[in-house]
């Protein structure tokens, strides 16, 4: 598509999920920048409010004192795939969440219902705002947050791979010990009681197990350019 019929194209809600490691972020952010989208990673948000709930002392075990204090930190993230920010009361966290403490306690915090309700308000304003569209990534956009999304896709890959790519991310982190991390970060992500894990009833499942990045972006772009054309 020309960059002339690109600026002119409807404007696309594309909802990608899956389990960590399959390249959903990459693929989210090099799709939204190739399709000229918003792009938002909706991880980085729990993440964003699991580090604000650590740095403020508040008990990730106890879900009332999580419930109370959902509604407290302000996030703003931005959509720009070429750099996509986060502030949590105009702090820069983009590094901060990234530590293996706020990985540890992200599903606690993430399962609690108020502060699914507060995120997901968060991610819909953000998404209706997006004039040209935009590309959500997350584990439950397609099914509980945006589920009227024009195209749904669902990425999948093999623990194995998944551990390998994660682990290569993790600069040299142990494969198995990653595998063993993000099959109990998968079992607690499915079986929550508010949002699961889970793949849509009209997603595209894309498994990316033996899939090179660019094969990845390519397929998606494929997916979005075809919804497009339909409208």
């Amino acid at each position: 598509m020309e960059n002339g019929a690109a600026r002119t194209a409807p404007a696309v809600i594309v909802a990608i999920d899956g389990p960590s490691g399959t390249g959903k972020s990459s693929t989210s952010k090099a799709v939204a920048a190739q399709l000229g989208l918003s792009y938002l990673d909706t991880g980085a948000q729990y993440r964003a409010i699991t580090w604000w709930m650590v740095s403020n002392g508040i008990d990730t075990g106890d879900a009332d004192a999580i419930a109370a204090a959902a509604g407290k930190p302000e996030i703003i993230s931005g959509t720009d795939p070429a750099n996509p920010t986060i502030t949590v009361d105009g702090v820069d966290v983009a590094g901060p969440i990234r530590t293996p403490e706020v990985t540890a306690e992200v599903s606690a915090v993430s399962a609690v219902p108020e502060v699914r309700a507060r995120i997901t308000e968060l991610q819909r304003a953000l998404a209706a705002a997006a004039d040209h569209g935009i590309v959500v990534e997350g584990r439950d956009i397609g099914t509980t947050v945006l589920p009227d999304a024009d195209l749904k896709i669902f990425l999948t890959a093999s623990p194995e791979a998944r551990a390998a790519r994660r682990s290569g991310e993790l600069k040299g982190a142990d494969v198995s010990t990653t595998r063993e991390a993000l099959l109990k970060r998968d079992a607690a992500d499915s079986t929550r009681k508010t949002s699961p894990l889970a793949k849509a009833g009209d997603a595209v499942e894309v498994d990316t197990s033996d899939l090179t990045l660019q094969q990845v972006i390519e397929c998606v772009v494929t997916l979005v350019e075809e919804k497009r054309a339909a409208e």
